[in-house]
């Protein structure tokens, strides 16, 4: 296997014991709004209908004021092996976890929002050392979107989907890996079909949570299940989308309080953990507290509230309609997450889909939410992927 390039530096996440201080004197000052006026007694999920109740915020802001351990976050992520090069002039964040396996594929795993790498720490050993002889092993890969985490911010417009994907296929050429395999969800999803339609001379196939058809597309012939995919993405849209419209045009408004106040920070991304979960009524049924406040820690201390913000300013519904993947690709469509597509839709686009799951439960988050599920999902994929390749 080639050795990384010598563009390509370790990095190690150490946060100042100031900054960490700073954070929990702002949560001791933090000023709150009355309760929500849809006050109801738990366990209820339309508590939710005007956003995160105050009982819950409170609860989640003592913890992490009193109880959370950020250092814990550090020394796990610094296990993995972190790492930074600079791509197009951009520093570009990154966790590398090599295969003691000879029979490795690359793999490289792309995040979106709200979430970060703290999505995938739980699944990143399984992935690239399996239990299970027989399950495929993978060099794996983790970056941090531009503007993300510990990836620098973009000063400049221009660093959207597109741009990021040959910023991925350029980052895995400095890491010996000429050609590999690519799982993502939400802008991680989009990313992944960027890299399979773009670029196919490097990816052998993908694994996604999102498959996004073609614009003009009808509902005959779909199933009754079809019919209601189509029926809930249309009405997340039309009706519980406020946050990307912000984004997507008014990032550095909303940017202000998110990099000002870290309450205000945990209640925008703690209401879509609670909102795309497949829970009942808290996102904590599932995920736990310290997994949640692992990622809303990593955009505080960075300050990237508003510069993770820009993706949607930059590529809000930006997929290329005419762009198609003919490599293999598997796709799994989790019951509660936020954007469903029809396979036949799907095919649309994808054509060559040598696998298609519909998993019994999970949801916009299901690396946290069904990690062991959500492992063997990924490795049956891609394992389905290579084959078609051979």
């Amino acid at each position: 296997m080639p050795r990384p390039t010598s563009d390509v530096q370790a990095f190690e996440a150490h946060a100042t014991d100031a900054d960490l201080d700073d954070l929990r004197a702002r949560l001791a000052a933090a000023r709150l709004p009355e309760a929500e006026t849809v006050y109801r007694a738990a366990p209820d999920p339309r508590r939710w209908e005007q956003g995160v109740p105050l009982a819950d915020l409170i609860d989640v802001v003592n913890y992490w004021r009193t109880g959370y351990n950020w250092r814990s976050f550090e020394e796990r992520i610094n296990r993995i092996g972190q790492f930074r090069t600079t791509i197009d002039d951009l520093g570009i964040h990154f966790l590398h976890r090599r295969s003691a396996r000879t029979d490795a594929t690359p793999l490289i795993l792309t995040h979106g929002w709200p979430g970060s790498i703290a999505e995938f720490i739980d699944v990143v050993d399984e992935l690239a050392d399996p239990k299970d002889a027989d399950a495929p092993a993978f060099h794996v890969v983790v970056p941090s979107l531009p503007g993300f985490g510990y990836s620098d911010k973009p000063a400049t417009t221009g660093w959207g989907t597109e741009k990021i994907a040959a910023a991925w296929v350029e980052l895995m050429g400095r890491l010996g890996y000429s050609k590999f395999v690519a799982h993502g969800g939400d802008w991680g999803g989009n990313i992944t079909t960027v890299l399979a339609g773009r670029f196919p001379a490097h990816v052998l196939g993908i694994h996604t949570l999102f498959a996004e058809a073609p614009p003009g597309l009808t509902t005959d012939g779909l199933t009754e299940v079809e019919r209601k995919w189509t029926e809930e993405t249309r009405d997340f849209w039309g009706h519980r989308a406020a946050y990307a419209k912000q984004q997507a045009t008014r990032p550095q408004t909303i940017g202000y309080s998110l990099v000002d106040s870290p309450v205000g920070l945990l209640a925008w991304i703690l209401d879509k953990f609670a909102e795309w979960s497949d829970t009942e009524d808290s996102p904590f049924e599932t995920i736990s507290r310290d997994r949640i406040l692992d990622d809303v820690t990593l955009y505080w201390l960075t300050r990237t509230g508003a510069s993770a913000a820009r993706i949607y300013y930059e590529s809000h519904n930006s997929l290329d309609p005419e762009l198609r993947v003919d490599i293999p690709s598997a796709i799994s469509m989790y019951p509660r997450d936020i954007e469903k597509c029809p396979r036949p839709w799907a095919q649309e686009r994808y054509r060559q889909i040598v696998r298609w799951r519909s998993p019994e439960s999970g949801g916009h988050f299901p690396s946290l939410e069904v990690p062991e599920y959500f492992v063997k999902d990924l490795q049956e994929g891609l394992a389905a992927v290579l084959a078609a390749n051979r």
